[in-house]
């Protein structure tokens, strides 16, 4: 059986169309992630593409970190529908620090990178490093995004705007976080093993 989308109350239309908003947005963020990476295969047969360069160690710590925010994430949710609001405010606050924490690695990997005396652009720019750059920083600016929606759950969750059966916004930023943290394991595997 077939669902009618144009079924139910106002507030169960709202809230399809508010995913469906989500999902269009993820998708198009796929779109522009695949077209971000295939252009690194297309690139790589460059004879400038270096053959040296290695991803610094330090952005496997940034895979862990953000891992580990998707687990905390998951829990205050568990804790919410258990009506367990401390534990709730905790794993939230937990997950805002990881998040923050993984942007600060990821600048530590520039800096690691610029040590090696490779740079985003310039004369001594590679064509390789300047993607790892450039995929890396758009991957945290949609990071800076995620980290905006948790402050306003965290907001939303000290006003007790959510119940277990009203979980809404914190269901669709959780889907948003997820997502850019496994785009960012996908990613970091990309980097390690293609390039």
């Amino acid at each position: 059986m077939i669902m009618d989308l144009t079924q139910g109350t106002l507030e169960e239309k709202n809230n399809r169309a508010k995913k469906m908003m989500l999902w269009f947005g993820i998708i198009s963020l796929i779109m522009s992630f695949a077209g971000l990476t295939s252009a690194v295969i297309v690139s790589s047969s460059r004879p400038d593409w270096s053959k040296d360069l290695t991803l610094p160690t330090i952005f496997m710590v940034s895979v862990i970190v953000i891992v580990l925010s998707s687990i905390t994430f998951i829990l205050a949710k568990r804790s919410l529908k258990n009506g367990k609001r401390e534990m709730t405010t905790a794993f939230l606050l937990v997950t805002l620090g990881l998040g923050i924490a993984f942007i600060y690695i990821q600048f530590l990997g520039f800096g690691q990178l610029i040590d090696l005396g490779y740079y985003l652009t310039g004369p001594t720019s590679d064509p390789k490093a300047s993607f790892i750059f450039l995929i890396a920083f758009v991957h945290i600016l949609h990071v800076a995004v995620g980290l905006i929606c948790l402050l306003v759950v965290i907001y939303n969750h000290f006003k007790q705007k959510y119940t277990a059966s009203n979980m809404l916004g914190f269901e669709l930023a959780g889907t948003f976080w997820h997502f850019i943290d496994i785009l960012w394991v996908y990613l970091f595997l990309f980097l390690y093993f293609f390039m």
